[in-house]
């Protein structure tokens, strides 16, 4: 199902649309509406080519110059040629200049200021069930052109060849030295010996002029499955970088390199996303120019919707690397429930927004048969220096009226603002048409005049005075103004703003956002207590914290519970990815020691827990050393009344199951010694996105977001003695290890 899911719609015809009735009929599904609501511009018509015009997905076929938009489009029986957006008509003007006659071929674009690029390469698509090795004899070509009085002339010597091997995607990017990059796929092999999958590059100096020999990536296994791709991109001051998707390894892999080193040596590599079901063969990479801190943007599908029915988990997701740090963030762009595929992002440094486009059924259909479905394109937003985006499929920007077969948005790898507007393309493969969507930046309303549909989350939702509050807007269709009533007097404008709470009380806090259509609004509860909540025996909980990398790192830290004070006794809890070590902070007690999650150096995960009673200086953060770099979750419960001198009332016990197919998790009975005893325990999985529910009885305290997961809950024990077995159950087969032990009350 893996190829038909990632590949399907670049290989039929008019059989799209009998697989898609068939498909909502089996399923029960609603089909599409005899007439959807049309959005975007249906563009020219194009025959004689055999992919998809618009794809390959990190490829980019629109670029802005001279005050126009413009394109590497297909025209029916020339070839490839250079068009011109005319805004005024909203249509696309062949300007006579041909690249490549090839129908075979894909191109991505690159205007760099004084001359535009396009590397055109022969497409050989393969999959992981059905691998084709690449074609030889088939080159890839370097065509670069000036631009003069509205003119792109061929320059002299080109195009020039990048290899001579076909290649399902080819991506180019341009160094501070002149040298022009490409990267590559190439498979190999054959039925009786098997298939081999091998990440290439080359690079060309004077611009493109002089290519070198094709070579291996030269890091560390180089070869993820036949269906995977890379890209390429150059960043920060003087770096490129290559991104792949390696199924085989269930990982996104990243390698840098300095502009002044050798092509083919000093690559660094690294993990940029990494867990089962985390790698997929879309990905779009973009940067902004003029950024100096040289921050990367990269969207990447996952392959939880072929491992799991969870809707919650993410499909796609947004990667930054930030140079500075060496680590990437993430952030869900749209969830397996939404249906979408096919990423691609485009940088407004107008709005400071990172903009997401991907394709998802017509909005007339709210379900689909698999992610993947062709239909319409949808576009969400999320600011680049905190990229939390709404939920949902986002707002539609193309959509046909009868025939929902738009897929394989494209986009520039270039920066908009006011001054450019937006531009992105897609293609219709069952009608052969071209669309697109087209509008200015700043303050224009979404698209067919929607308004904003508001929601919006709280962290923490209750707690004891004074309660600080993290507020983050995820309403749809575009708010251009946020009003924030947080119920206690207090307001704000801000789109993700923080309030303390200062006094006791139940609050409604309220949400409206509002853009030039209209308005909503969205409300919950905030409960603030005078003090935590007792348990039996004295012992109460004063606050957590929680924390987690989705990027491989080599300390994990943990901010300390709102509201500690000296005497207190933290409980921790850390699940890492792999295999490392921990060096706990000073003053930790282990409880739990790399109890094993089937933890391998490429697989599985790891799981720790602590105590300590705090001290008059403690820190503000507490930093765990990973003996290797490594995703992380994990979080710390603060109790109160516990004693100092012997924390823990009972023996630890642990569990695991890391057969991948555990829904529940059950640790044997513990015998507490004293009346009043606080039960403590926790899960570690080894998954990236929350599935735990506690047992029953207990209060989940807290569970890691992201990262590697970890969970912790606790139940006051009045009575001393056996405690009984306590069962954690999971929202989807998981491999994981649990734990639990007793807090003893101080008195």
């Amino acid at each position: 199902m893996k190829l038909r899911r990632r590949h399907f719609f670049s290989r039929t015809g008019q059989a799209l649309t009998v697989a898609l009735v068939l498909a909502a009929s089996i399923l029960g599904l609603p089909g599409p509406a005899v007439a959807d609501t049309v959005y975007g511009t249906q563009g020219m018509a194009y025959s004689g080519v055999s992919n998809p015009p618009t794809s390959d997905k990190p490829q980019s076929k629109l670029w802005w110059n001279d005050g126009s938009w413009w394109a590497d489009m297909w025209k029916s029986g020339t070839g490839w040629s250079i068009y011109r957006l005319d805004r005024a008509s909203k249509t696309w003007v062949d300007t006579g200049v041909v690249n490549d006659t090839r129908a075979s071929t894909l191109a991505d674009t690159m205007w760099d200021g004084s001359h535009l690029y396009i590397a055109s390469h022969v497409v050989t698509i393969t999959g992981d069930g059905t691998p084709k090795p690449s074609l030889s004899n088939s080159p890839a070509k370097l065509y670069r052109y000036s631009y003069a009085g509205g003119k792109y002339t061929l320059d002299s010597g080109f195009p020039t060849t990048i290899t001579n091997n076909s290649s399902e995607s080819m991506t180019i990017d341009k160094d501070t030295t002149g040298r022009v990059w490409a990267t590559w796929t190439q498979v190999g092999g054959n039925s009786t010996s098997g298939y081999t999958n091998t990440v290439y590059m080359n690079a060309a100096a004077n611009s493109g002029a002089s290519w070198g020999t094709p070579f291996v990536l030269p890091v560390s296994n180089p070869n993820p499955a036949p269906d995977d791709i890379s890209a390429v991109v150059a960043f920060g001051n003087g770096q490129i970088g290559v991104m792949w998707s390696d199924h085989k390894a269930n990982t996104v892999w990243w390698a840098t390199h300095k502009d002044s080193d050798t092509a083919n040596a000093s690559w660094k590599l690294q993990p940029a996303l990494r867990g089962n079901g985390q790698s997929d063969d879309h990905l779009n990479l973009k940067t902004l120019q003029a950024d100096t801190t040289g921050r990367v943007f990269a969207a990447v599908k996952t392959s939880l919707n072929d491992i799991s029915s969870d809707k919650t988990l993410p499909q796609e997701i947004l990667l930054v690397f930030k140079p500075g740090t060496g680590a990437f963030t993430q952030s869900t762009i749209a969830k397996t429930g939404d249906c979408v595929s096919r990423p691609q992002i485009i940088l407004d440094t107008q709005n400071n927004l990172v903009r997401a486009f991907h394709t998802a059924p017509p909005t007339s259909v709210s379900g689909c048969a698999y992610s993947g479905v062709a239909g319409s394109i949808y576009e969400k937003t999320a600011s680049m220096d905190n990229p939390v985006f709404g939920s949902g499929r986002g707002t539609p920007i193309m959509q046909a009226a009868s025939s929902s077969n738009i897929n394989d948005v494209t986009t520039s790898k270039q920066s908009v603002n006011n001054a450019t507007g937006l531009v992105v393309m897609a293609s219709d493969n069952v009608a052969k048409r071209y669309w697109f969507s087209d509008r200015p930046l700043g303050s224009t309303p979404p698209p067919a005049g929607q308004a904003p549909v508001a929601s919006f989350t709280a962290n923490p939702t209750s707690g004891a005075a004074p309660l600080n509050v993290t507020f983050t807007d995820t309403s749809t269709n575009t708010p251009t103004s946020w009003a924030w009533d947080f119920g206690d007097g207090g307001t704000s404008t801000a789109q993700n703003p923080a309030h303390s709470y200062a006094a006791a009380g139940t609050y409604t806090a309220k949400l409206t956002a509002t853009n030039s259509a209209g308005s909503s609004s969205a409300s919950t509860t905030i409960t603030v207590g005078t003090a935590p909540p007792p348990a039996t025996g004295g012992i109460t909980v004063v606050n957590s914290s929680t924390a987690n990398s989705g990027t491989a790192v080599t300390t994990a830290s943990l901010p300390v519970p709102a509201g500690t004070a000296a005497g207190d006794v933290l409980v921790a809890s850390i699940t890492t990815d792999l295999n490392p070590n921990l060096t706990a902070p000073a003053g930790w007690t282990t409880m739990v020691n790399a109890k094993s999650i089937n933890s391998t150096s490429t697989s599985g995960a790891r799981a720790f827990a602590y105590y300590k009673v705090v001290g008059a200086g403690d820190p503000a953060t507490y930093n765990w050393a990973l003996s290797t770099a490594a995703k992380w979750g994990g979080g710390i419960t603060a109790y109160r009344g516990v004693n100092n001198t012997t924390p823990l009332d009972s023996s630890v016990v642990t569990a695991a199951d890391t057969s991948y197919s555990a829904t529940s998790i059950t640790v044997g009975s513990i015998t507490t010694a004293t009346n009043g005893a606080m039960l403590i325990g926790g899960v570690a999985c080894d998954c990236s996105a929350p599935v735990v529910t506690p047992p029953s009885g207990w209060t989940e305290r807290w569970e890691a977001a992201a990262g590697q997961i970890a969970e912790q809950a606790d139940k006051p024990q009045p009575t001393a003695g056996a405690s009984g077995t306590a069962t954690w159950t999971l929202s989807a087969a998981r491999a994981v290890a649990a734990w639990r032990a007793a807090l003893k009350p101080a008195a």
